[in-house]
């Protein structure tokens, strides 16, 4: 099953870049943001629906390294930015719950 990786920002890119065909979320949060305590509080259920899909779960701090918001234009956390093989797939701006989050994953896995 999946597991949240936290990561730093030196550690991002050989993340993104590695070749595979499997799915890459990065999640960037931030200490005092309310949205991401809702996501990490209800993460266990959504990874437990699947754990059949394979993808990895990286998680970045912007607020420790505002460079990181600054570089993918991220003006609102949470968000998720979904790769493969080092190519931006796509991305979600916040947390919808999760139904759509797990859909959205499937989707592109």
């Amino acid at each position: 099953m999946t597991e949240l990786t936290h990561i730093t920002p030196a550690e991002l890119d050989p993340v993104i870049a590695r070749p595979g065909d499997d799915l890459r979320v990065l999640y960037l949060w931030g200490p005092d943001c309310p949205n991401c305590v809702i996501f990490k509080r209800q993460l266990p259920a959504v990874l437990e629906s699947l754990r059949d899909v394979a993808f990895g779960l990286y998680a970045l701090d912007v607020y420790a390294h505002p460079e990181v918001a600054t570089r993918f234009a991220i003006y609102g956390i949470p968000h998720f930015l979904l790769f493969k093989s080092g190519k931006k797939l796509g991305k979600m701006s916040e947390f919808r719950g999760e139904r759509f989050w797990a859909d959205v994953i499937r989707e592109h896995a």
